[in-house]
């Protein structure tokens, strides 16, 4: 059995909304250390490449879902607003999650056609 395209979407979605903010979180942290204490900058150098990956990998992540579950315009915007400020990436997900823009209709579908065992 294969998985359908907008499972594996939305899953690479809630891991990669999760995982860019913990690298917003690594790269802050770094940022201290290199702006504040003034001790080093291995922490900006280490963080600050994961960091632009992940925020680029829930940028077409996001773009991806806007496509494939027909998001409005308004849903998907706050999905790139959210990526910009530190954990908002986990709010927004959260909250599409709860109002079903994270959820894949055919898998659903498919659930509820399966008889019940007997």
């Amino acid at each position: 059995m294969t998985t359908p395209l907008k499972t594996v979407a939305i899953r690479a979605f809630r891991i990669l909304a999760v995982a860019e903010a913990f690298s917003w979180a690594a790269l802050l942290i770094g940022m201290y250390f290199k702006w504040i204490a003034k001790t080093t900058e291995l922490g900006v150098e280490i963080a600050g490449p994961i960091h632009g990956a992940l925020f680029v990998g829930y940028g077409v992540a996001a773009l991806t879902l806007w496509r494939l579950q027909r998001w409005p315009f308004v849903v998907a915007l706050f999905a790139g607003i959210s990526a910009v400020f530190p954990f908002a990436t986990i709010a927004f997900e959260r909250w599409a999650g709860k109002r079903g823009y994270l959820t894949d209709g055919a898998a659903r579908t498919a659930e509820v056609r399966e008889p019940a065992g007997v």
